[in-house]
């Protein structure tokens, strides 16, 4: 990132805690989609957490980079599943 013109974006929260975030979004980036993108990064801890809790992605104990990827696909592959499921009994899809 050096030489580039990045967005630095403060929060404060309600609690007073203030967070910052660095981002490489085109200068043109309205600040409703700026925004939305730092909001998304929730989205995808909490879906990392599932994983992990959930179906198992941190117990992998094998050797090699393709049984990883194996667990990794297949634990996703259920996630997807699941997700679907929970989506469908909420009358949202």
């Amino acid at each position: 990132m050096p030489g580039e013109e990045v967005w630095l974006v403060g929060e404060r929260r309600s609690t007073g805690e203030q967070k910052y975030y660095v981002s490489n979004l085109p200068s043109d980036t309205s600040l409703k989609i700026l925004a939305a993108t730092i909001k998304a990064r929730w989205i995808c801890e909490q879906a990392h957490q599932q994983l992990k809790e959930e179906l198992g992605l941190d117990r992998f104990e094998g050797r090699s980079w393709t049984g990883l990827h194996r667990h990794a696909l297949m634990t996703m592959i259920a996630y997807a599943f699941l997700q679907s499921r929970r989506l469908k009994a909420a009358g949202r899809k």
